[in-house]
């Protein structure tokens, strides 16, 4: 009868303070609950239940006794430790005879090597401004020389050289040449360890070479190594050709200037260009170099005289012939180089070169373009002579031309005033094709 009066919480009564009864009065009405029936097969599962919890424990303390064991044996764990002695890696004097590994080959060449860093202070229009660069060398007389490339120096006001062993110089600018992308600059210092140059025509294509240089201006003295993918190869940089060897080598911003080094340890090229992309299109394993052979002659030239002095000179203005031209004049060669002006007395005038010629062979070699007649001249130096063959109304004519030198230029950067064009061009310049007069005018006062 009590029942309602107490609400079952949890499995316990508790008061209800809804009844007027004294509490100590309430007892719950017991209910008996009925009794389940028994399952049968109630034994079995009892079995089966005690042989899965030995089974269990039987488990537990297995891996328990495993862990134990293996805990009480850490300190006995053997491990297969290499007993080979370390290989010492020993300087050779770089001779051109004893083969080297390439770790050989750093050792006994990077303290031959330099890192380079620059400074810009004012631009072509006095402007006080901040810049810095960086790029590599390599040391070519005991006394200081070290050679690079023109483009990591170029218009630098300030230059520093970092050598191997931390020493620190100021460098002095000496010349440079842009056509050959080469400079020497000089440190005040003495019994500095010199590169000893190798013969690029030796080098073959397969051949294992290696790079060290100063990449990204902070990881100096990195050594990269690769093969030869090609040599001899012609590529333009900025307008300018060259000819190069292609590597596989990795080569970065900084690497510029750096040596190219054989398994000899000579130097056989340097290091100059890279293409991490080209017309759109990410590229890998492009590196250039321009041959030592090439410019050897041109070092020396500069060491001795601050520029180079035997350049060859046609004395002549001139520009690459192309479809369009030959459409406009009705001239039935749409390849070579259209000659736009002859200095009077110049090496072209003597050869009777004239306005409107088209150069098409120098010495044997197709000339089709400006690129061709550049490394063709670059063969060559003033007072040599070559045989020149060139297009005029409807005939081709051979004749010997014999280089002049070319004029030495201050080497200041300076705005050059435009030129103005002479009466005798003024016909073919208004009949030049829409877009072409710049290009005209690109090439009126840029000699050759």
């Amino acid at each position: 009868m009590y029942n309602d009066e107490f609400d079952k919480i949890n499995g316990e009564y508790r008061y209800n303070r809804t009844s007027n009864l004294p509490r100590d009065e309430y007892r719950p009405q017991y209910t008996p609950v009925p009794e389940s029936p028994k399952k049968k097969g109630g034994t079995a599962v009892k079995v089966i239940a005690l042989v899965l919890v030995c089974a269990i424990v039987g488990g537990l303390c297995g891996f328990g006794g495993a862990a134990i064991a293996r805990n009480s044996h850490r300190g006995e764990t053997a491990l297969h430790q290499s007993d080979r002695a370390p290989v010492e890696v020993e300087i050779k004097k770089v001779d051109g005879q004893t083969a080297m590994t390439p770790a050989e080959v750093y050792a006994s060449t990077v303290n031959s090597t330099v890192s380079i860093n620059t400074a810009t202070t004012r631009n072509v229009f006095g402007q006080v401004t901040e810049s810095a660069s960086s790029g590599s060398g390599f040391i070519i007389t005991d006394d200081g020389y070290i050679v690079t490339n023109q483009h990591v120096v170029s218009g630098a006001s300030e230059v520093t050289v970092t050598l191997y062993n931390g020493e620190e110089y100021p460098a002095t600018i000496i010349g440079g040449d842009a056509d050959y992308d080469v400079a020497v600059i000089k440190i005040e210092s003495s019994d500095l360890p010199t590169v000893t140059l190798g013969n690029s025509e030796d080098v073959n294509v397969g051949d294992w070479v290696m790079a060290i240089g100063n990449p990204l201006g902070e990881l100096t003295f990195s050594m990269s190594q690769g093969s030869v993918s090609s040599s001899g190869r012609a590529i333009n940089v900025d307008g300018t050709p060259f000819n190069m060897l292609q590597v596989d080598c990795a080569i970065n911003p900084g690497n510029s200037g750096g040596a190219l080094m054989n398994l000899y340890g000579e130097v056989v090229g340097i290091v100059s260009a890279k293409y991490s992309s080209y017309s759109n299109t990410s590229v890998e394993g492009l590196g250039f170099a321009i041959p030592i052979s090439d410019v050897q002659a041109i070092i020396t030239d500069i060491i001795e005289n601050g520029a180079v002095t035997d350049k060859a000179y046609l004395a002549i203005t001139a520009g690459t012939m192309t479809e369009e031209m030959a459409a406009q004049y009705n001239i039935d060669l749409t390849k070579g180089v259209f000659v736009y002006s002859v200095e009077k007395g110049g090496a072209g005038d003597r050869a009777g070169l004239r306005l409107g010629d088209i150069i098409t062979e120098m010495d044997g070699k197709t000339i089709n373009t400006m690129n061709d007649l550049s490394m063709a001249k670059k063969g060559h130096k003033a007072g040599e002579t070559v045989s020149l063959t060139y297009y005029r109304e409807g005939e081709y004519h051979t004749t010997d031309l014999t280089f002049d030198e070319q004029p030495q230029t201050t080497g200041e950067e300076e705005v050059q005033p435009q030129p103005q064009m002479p009466e005798q061009y003024e016909d073919y310049y208004n009949q030049m094709p829409d877009g072409f007069e710049d290009f005209f005018r690109y090439f009126f006062g840029h000699g050759w």
